[in-house]
């Protein structure tokens, strides 16, 4: 009976003892597997996105759209650089517009006349009933023609008559031949100037304090004498930009007379072709 025997004073019964199945240090390394979880995916989606990109798997068909594509491209190139390029004239004055547009203009009309010419010409063919004297009718007009446009022989007609004088010496070979360049332009059909017949050929030169016209000197004042429409010449010189006033800024006085009638009588002497032959 001296010893105490019970349960109760033999120490701490089992509901006292602390929990021995999850140890206190597992507690906290949950957060870092929970983070190296969560990483892995991403990890994973960059693999399958470098394994489906690399090595390129391309079908046929992405091929062509590819190509087409390409080409596609390359058209809207070559548009956008051709739309640059006839762009220009938007930085161009309302007078060079004006004078561009003239110059179109009257070189339309001239060749609706040339056509209604030529397709008359083809009429009176088919119909007349010798066909060979109409035929050897419109070569000799057509020889008077080229011979007038050639310079070997005169010819007078409607026109006009240009005179420049140029007291301080500014006017250039290059300005008169942006004169001439004008009046061709206008429809102008023959031209003499101080005494030398103007052909396709010509050109212009500064020689010693002048001009000289293949290479034939002549001095101020120059003398345009130009047969042709004497309502397209004149305003295609006095447009706003245009010839007149390019030649006044050089203090030269310019005046156009419009006539009735112009002789072109300066000749030039038919060249022999030294190889060319008829075919005929």
């Amino acid at each position: 009976m001296g010893t105490n025997d019970s349960p109760e004073e033999s120490g701490p019964g089992p509901a006292e003892q602390p929990p021995q199945d999850v140890p206190p240090q597992d507690v906290p390394a949950q957060p870092a597997q929970e983070s190296v979880q969560a990483a892995s995916p991403e990890e994973t989606g960059r693999q399958r996105l470098a394994s489906g990109l690399w090595p390129p798997r391309v079908s046929r068909a992405q091929l062509i759209v590819a190509l087409l594509l390409f080409v596609l491209g390359l058209g809207l190139a070559i548009q956008v650089r051709s739309n640059s390029d006839s762009s220009a004239l938007r930085g161009a004055r309302q007078e060079d517009l004006v004078r561009i547009l003239d110059e179109l203009d009257g070189r339309t009309k001239r060749l609706e006349e040339e056509k209604q010419a030529l397709e008359d010409q083809r009429r009176e063919l088919e119909s007349s009933s010798n066909q060979a004297e109409e035929a050897r009718k419109q070569t000799v007009e057509k020889e008077r023609q080229l011979g007038i446009l050639a310079g070997t022989v005169a010819a007078q007609g409607p026109g006009i008559t240009l005179k420049i004088t140029d007291p301080t010496g500014q006017v250039k070979s290059d300005q008169l031949l942006d004169t001439l360049q004008e009046l061709r332009a206008a429809g102008a059909e023959a031209i003499q100037i101080n005494g030398v017949r103007i052909v396709a050929g010509s050109y212009f030169s500064d020689e010693n304090g002048g001009v000289a016209i293949d290479g034939k000197k002549i001095t101020q004042p120059y003398e345009f004498r130009v047969i042709g429409k004497p309502q397209d010449l004149e305003p295609a010189l006095n447009i706003p930009g245009g010839v007149v006033q390019t030649l006044e800024k050089e203090q030269a006085t310019v005046a156009v007379t419009r006539s009735a009638k112009i002789v072109v009588d300066a000749l030039r002497a038919a060249k022999q072709p030294d190889y060319a032959r008829s075919s005929s």
